[in-house]
């Protein structure tokens, strides 16, 4: 079945860097399009920043020019890094792997990381 297990988050103080993995498994890695959500405390999720299969990043403009997505299809794992972190930056960070089969898309996600910006 698929697993998808973050790691890389902690506190960090403002102006810091934190980088951010999602191992992902029981699917084809390459073929899957992958997402960074964040949901800060009383907030609704958002999107962070996606890549599609053949590499293509886009950004929620909150983050643009200090968070950088990047995928190694080798070694089934995404990444995110961060930096110029700021305290707006504080949240639970999830992975999320969409798929298609047959012309049905699946959506799975982690089961989130702590990120926390404070002196």
């Amino acid at each position: 079945q698929v697993q998808v297990v973050e790691s890389g988050g902690g506190l960090v103080q403002p102006g810091g860097s934190l980088r951010l993995s999602c191992a992902a498994s029981g699917f084809t890695f390459s073929s899957a399009y992958m997402s960074w959500y964040r949901q800060a405390p009383g907030k609704e999720r958002e999107l962070v920043a996606d890549i599609t299969t053949w590499g293509s990043t886009d950004y929620a403009d909150s983050v643009k020019g200090r968070f950088t997505i990047s995928r190694d299809n080798a070694k089934n794992t995404l990444y995110l890094q961060m930096n110029s972190l700021e305290p707006e930056d504080t949240a639970v960070y999830y992975c999320k792997v969409t798929t298609t089969r047959f012309g049905a898309r699946y959506d799975y996600w982690g089961q989130g990381t702590q990120v926390t910006v404070s002196s």
